[in-house]
């Protein structure tokens, strides 16, 4: 196993004829490995990383706007949320995502006001009144090619008003090998045992992180390495 190169092999996932209830079973299995391995924690840290002071952001009183893209389930939605009602944050929240069974997934666990789904390529979406304050993708990217990142890039950059952050894999033999043996054991979705330790393969490494990031012309971010085996992209708007 070669890692010093991204697959490009094709998930699973990217197929347009999932059964609904195969894309459930993924979805709700994604959740707990991003519950469990730290991936919602590294989520709150993107958010907090971009607003900065808690309580200097509360006291403007202007309500935090976040979207995801790539939305899945929307479970960092739901983990978003409970983190701003924590902290008493105001917090509306815009899931896109362009499969309809994942909305439909969304839809059918969240229902409530603040919420907003949309059925979409993000490339086709457009913010005519308000721009989301925060817009972040995760274990998302990793489905593009760099081209593809590249253009996400400039998609974030100028729709986002405060910025924007990017959760996704490190490509590593260790995260390859812990994934795999995990889900073989544990999982009971042909999905996630196929396409977890594929996503690792698909994965960037920093210095591919950093020549897209050149390439795209971003500038005065941060790309910190986080447990496990997860970069975390940090770009403040104005910064």
């Amino acid at each position: 196993m070669d890692f010093s190169q991204r697959s490009y092999q094709k998930e699973l996932l990217d197929d347009d004829d999932i059964p609904f209830e195969d894309i459930r079973r993924n979805m709700y299995e994604l959740d707990l490995i991003n519950t469990y391995l730290g991936g919602h924690n590294i989520t709150i840290q993107g958010i907090k990383s971009i607003i900065g002071d808690i309580a200097v952001f509360k006291a403007t009183n202007v309500p935090l706007r976040i979207c995801e893209i790539g939305c899945g389930g929307g479970d960092n939605l739901i983990a978003i949320e409970k983190w701003c009602n924590k902290h008493g944050i105001n917090v509306e929240l815009i899931g896109i995502d362009i499969k309809k069974e994942c909305i439909e997934y969304a839809r059918s666990r969240i229902s409530k006001e603040n919420y907003k789904w949309i059925i979409s390529d993000f490339r086709d979406v457009y913010f005519q009144n308000q721009r989301p304050s925060i817009i972040f993708s995760s274990l998302f990217c990793h489905h593009f090619t760099e081209v593809e990142v590249i253009e996400m890039l400039w998609w974030l950059k100028n729709n986002s008003a405060m910025g924007f952050f990017i959760n996704d894999l490190h490509r590593h033999s260790f995260a390859y090998y812990s994934i795999k043996g995990i889900t073989k054991f544990f999982s009971k979705s042909y999905l996630v045992k196929n396409d977890a330790p594929l996503s690792v393969l698909r994965g960037f490494s920093r210095s591919e992180w950093q020549a897209i990031l050149e390439e795209a012309k971003v500038t005065n971010y941060k790309l910190l390495w986080k447990w496990a085996f997860r970069w975390l992209i940090v770009r403040r708007n104005g910064s």
